[in-house]
Formats: structure tokens, C-alpha cells, sequence
């Protein structure tokens, strides 16, 4: 890192490889894993969202003890890179289980489905949380952590689109789909391995807490409930998550039950994915002009647009619904990269505030709130389907498509419209950041 705190091209890329491994276990469980339980474990919509929720609940519990342990950590690896480097092979293994059908009875595969998903809930917990408070440790600089978010997400879209176009297409090289889910997810859990390994040894924690520093749990309490811009980012952090997952859970539904063209969702992701590839060199100049919470509110307007369009747009119209989808994920591009850049600025401010610095804290927090985001959508996605009728590998009722329809397009919409009012209420700008950053160096 130099003077300026700016960031060496190959500390970026080294940070950024880890979210390809980090996204080949988070997008296979957002797009497929309630498919996976419907239609290859064969246990009800209703049922699966009940798993979703409960493995949620438990998330709120060791969420912040994950926090708290990676924020006292000490070692030779520093404070987050252990959890990273032995949380790696564990996560790989339970995500290979949670992707396992065994032939148990119903109620059995209940439980395996329970057993399995909590348990990946707490490895990824063990990973994700010191991942992304990496963030934090590697640079102070406003503007460079827009950059390293930037690559981070170049990154994260790169292994979510390996999920979203590879997972079928390889699924299907198997004798049957339950083999298929299997052995592809051995193959990502490989992968995403020696990424998250390789992301250890390429970076370096250079931002640490004072050397005095002793948290207590009303210290990291108060980092986070008396911090008013993370909150605020929470709630567009959340919301951007919530879109996000509705529209990926719902869309092997939205192509199979109301389009009919179930062999299209490969092809679909690999057009409106690299959409946003597309606006992620245009993020760092949107923050630069009109801040990050402005960037944010500008993406989910073209978000709305987007939603609005393909909900008006026939199911026989297949070029507009790839259009309308690509817009909506285009406007999704600054929601998901500035949000992880903002959530570092934070920090800082609850430093400048209490003196202390609780990064693991408020990564747990954030972190917390965007798997809850994910098992919302996903609930919602599971109830829908449960509430309206629904039943697998059959024609659906017209309701059951007209609410498939609903929220693939409208609930999306109705909670951009939640964020940009979020967004209007951030006051943490790059000026209010760097004199908190020059007090800071002064103390």
C-alpha cells in the first residue's frame, strides 16, 4: 500500500479472486437451492421456506459471535486471514452436503435439509464475515475502497455468472439431477478453496485498531446501534440484497411455469449477467460525482425502469424480457458495489465517535442483514409459490403464474422505491470522511 493509501493492482485482484469462490456457494444457493429442495429433495415450497427462515434466526446469534471473535483475533496471519484460510476446506464440505439428497424419508430429508443448511450457514458465516472486513484493513482511502469494491464485484459477478450459466448445463452432464447438484458443487468447493487461499496470501491487514484497544461487548454494541450513516446503509444494503435475491429466486419459476422456455435460463444469465460487467467502469466515476449514496439511488431508479418495463411486456415477447431483465441488472451494479464501498466508511466514523474501532462488529451486522435479505427473498419466493398452488414439475394455475409474474417484476420495484428514500437520508460523503480520516491520523 502506498503513502496515499491506494492499493497495488495485485492486491486488488489478490482481495477480488476470494468473492469468485465466496459467490460460487452464495449464487448457488440463492438461484438454486429452493429448486433444489422442491423438485430434486422433494419437500414442499412452504416447507423449504420454513428451513430458509430458521437457518436466518440462528444467523442472528452467530453473526455477532463471529464478529467479535475475528475483531480480537490475534495471530501471525493478523485478525481476519485465519477464519479465511482454515473456515475454507470446512465451508467446501458442508456446501457439497447441502446439495445432497439421500434417500431418507420425507420427514428425514427435512432434517438433512435443516441439519445441512444451518450447518453452511455458520461456515460461510466463519468466511464471508472476516472477508469482507478485509475492506476495512486494507485502506483508509474514500475513494480506493470504491476502487477495491469495484474489483471485488468484477470478481463476485465473474463467479456468479459461472453459477448462473455453468450450474444446468453441468447439472445435466450427470445420470440424474440429484448426482448432478452433487458433484458440481464438489467441483466449486475446489475452486472456491484455492481462491480464498490464494486471497490470504495476496493481502496484506495494514489498518489495525489501536494497540490499546480492548472491546468490550457494549463497545461493539454501541459501533453499531449509535452509527447512524450504517444504518442508514443498511437499509439500502438490505434492499438491494432483497431485490437482488427475489429476482434470482424466482426466475428458473418465471422461465419454466410462465415463459415455458426452461432451457433459456442458461442463455438468460449469460446475456443479463454480463450487463453488469458492463456498468461496474462507470461505478467509481458515478460515486466520484455524485457520491456513493447518489450512485446508489441513480441505479435504483434504473432498476425500477427495468421492472416496469418487463412487467408490461408479454410472456411470447422473449428479446424484451432479456431487454427489461438486462436493465434491471445494469441498475443493480452501483446498489451492489458501493454499498460493500460505504459500509468501510462507517467504521471510521464510529471510531471518531467512541474511539474504538469494531470493524468485526459491523461487518457481522452488515453481514447479518444481507443473508436475512437473501432468506427473505427467498422465503417469499417459497411462500408464493406454497400459497398460490403450487406443485412441482406440473402445469401451474393462472394464479400461481400471476403471482411468479408479481414478483419477478413488481416487489422488486416496490423496494427500489424503499431505497432511494434511504439513500436521501446518507450524510456520510467523501468531505464528512476525510476530515473524520484526518482526526483520526491527528489522535
Amino acid at each position: 500500500m502506498t503513502q496515499n493509501g491506494k492499493l497495488a493492482p495485485t492486491q486488488r485482484i489478490g482481495y477480488g479472486v476470494g468473492d469468485f469462490g465466496i459467490n460460487l456457494y452464495f449464487i448457488s444457493v440463492m438461484t438454486y437451492l429452493l429448486y433444489f429442495y422442491t423438485d430434486v429433495l422433494g419437500i414442499s415450497a412452504v416447507a423449504a421456506g420454513g428451513v430458509l427462515l430458521v437457518a436466518r434466526i440462528i444467523d442472528a446469534v452467530t453473526d455477532p459471535i463471529m464478529g467479535a471473535i475475528a475483531e480480537r483475533t490475534r495471530s501471525r496471519w493478523g485478525r481476519l486471514r485465519p477464519h479465511i484460510l482454515f473456515g475454507a476446506i470446512p465451508l467446501g464440505i458442508i456446501s457439497v452436503l447441502t446439495f445432497s439428497s439421500p434417500d431418507f424419508s420425507d420427514a428425514g430429508k427435512l432434517w438433512w435439509a435443516y441439519l445441512t443448511y444451518i450447518s453452511f450457514g455458520i461456515a460461510y458465516t466463519v468466511v464471508s464475515i472476516p472477508y469482507s472486513a478485509l475492506t476495512a484493513s486494507l485502506t483508509m482511502d474514500h475513494q480506493e475502497r470504491t476502487m477495491l469494491s469495484t474489483v471485488r464485484m468484477a470478481f463476485a459477478f465473474a463467479g456468479g455468472l459461472a453459477i448462473s450459466v455453468g450450474m444446468l448445463p453441468l447439472v445435466g452432464l450427470f445420470e440424474t439431477e440429484a448426482a448432478g447438484y452433487q458433484w458440481s458443487l464438489v467441483i466449486f468447493s475446489v475452486i472456491a478453496t484455492g481462491l480464498l487461499w490464494l486471497t490470504v496470501v495476496m493481502t496484506q491487514e495494514k489498518v489495525q485498531p489501536p494497540a490499546s484497544q480492548e472491546l468490550k461487548l457494549k463497545d461493539s454494541l454501541k459501533a453499531v446501534f449509535e452509527n447512524p450513516p450504517l444504518l442508514v446503509v443498511i437499509v439500502m444494503f438490505t434492499c438491494g440484497m432483497l431485490s437482488f435475491t427475489v429476482r434470482q429466486a424466482v426466475t428458473p419459476y418465471y422461465f419454466e411455469y410462465n415463459l415455458g422456455r426452461a432451457d433459456l435460463i442458461p442463455l438468460f444469465f449469460l446475456v443479463t449477467m454480463p450487463v453488469m460487467f458492463v456498468g461496474l467502469p462507470f461505478v467509481p466515476k458515478l460515486a466520484a460525482v455524485f457520491g456513493k449514496a447518489g450512485g446508489i439511488a441513480i441505479g435504483a431508479v434504473v432498476t425500477i425502469v427495468g421492472a416496469l418495463g418487463l412487467y408490461f411486456t408479454p410472456y411470447d415477447a422473449i428479446t424484451w424480457v432479456f431487454i427489461w431483465s438486462g436493465v434491471m441488472a445494469l441498475g443493480g451494479t452501483p446498489i451492489a458495489v458501493l454499498g460493500w464501498a460505504m459500509i468501510p466508511d462507517t467504521i471510521e466514523y464510529s471510531q471518531w465517535k467512541t474511539g474504538l474501532r469494531a470493524d468485526g462488529a459491523i461487518f457481522a451486522f452488515a453481514s447479518f442483514f444481507q443473508k436475512t435479505a437473501k432468506a427473505i427473498g427467498g422465503v417469499t419466493v417459497a411462500w408464493v409459490l406454497g400459497f398460490t398452488g403450487y406443485a412441482a414439475n406440473m402445469e401451474q394455475s393462472q394464479t400461481t403464474t400471476e403471482a411468479i409474474h408479481v414478483v419477478m417484476t413488481l416487489v422488486p420495484m416496490g423496494i427500489m422505491v424503499v431505497l432511494i428514500i434511504a439513500a436521501r437520508a446518507y450524510r456520510l460523503d467523501a468531505g464528512a470522511h476525510a476530515k473524520i480520516v484526518q482526526e483520526l491520523a491527528k489522535k
